[in-house]
């Protein structure tokens, strides 16, 4: 009886063990997918705030333009 015994053990501990480790990694897994998702939503603010500085600076052009089409406009070199 006493063998059955440890062997029950034994095989709970395993079972534990064997648990405990797929769970680990399935949270490293887990994390390292959150991270790369990070770094992908990282560039596309990026990308998101290259595209608005270009445009803020083509509106920037286009109202410079316009502005030294109406006004007269002396450049002073110094």
């Amino acid at each position: 009886m006493q063998n059955k015994g440890a062997k029950l053990t034994l095989v709970g501990a395993v079972l534990v063990s064997s648990f405990t480790i797929w769970a680990v990694h399935f949270q490293q897994d887990q994390e390292r997918e959150n991270i790369y998702q990070g770094v992908l939503r990282d560039d596309e603010r990026r990308r998101e705030k290259m595209r608005q500085r270009e445009k803020d600076l083509d509106d920037s052009k286009k109202k410079r333009e316009l502005y030294e089409q109406v006004q007269t406009v002396k450049r002073v070199i110094e």
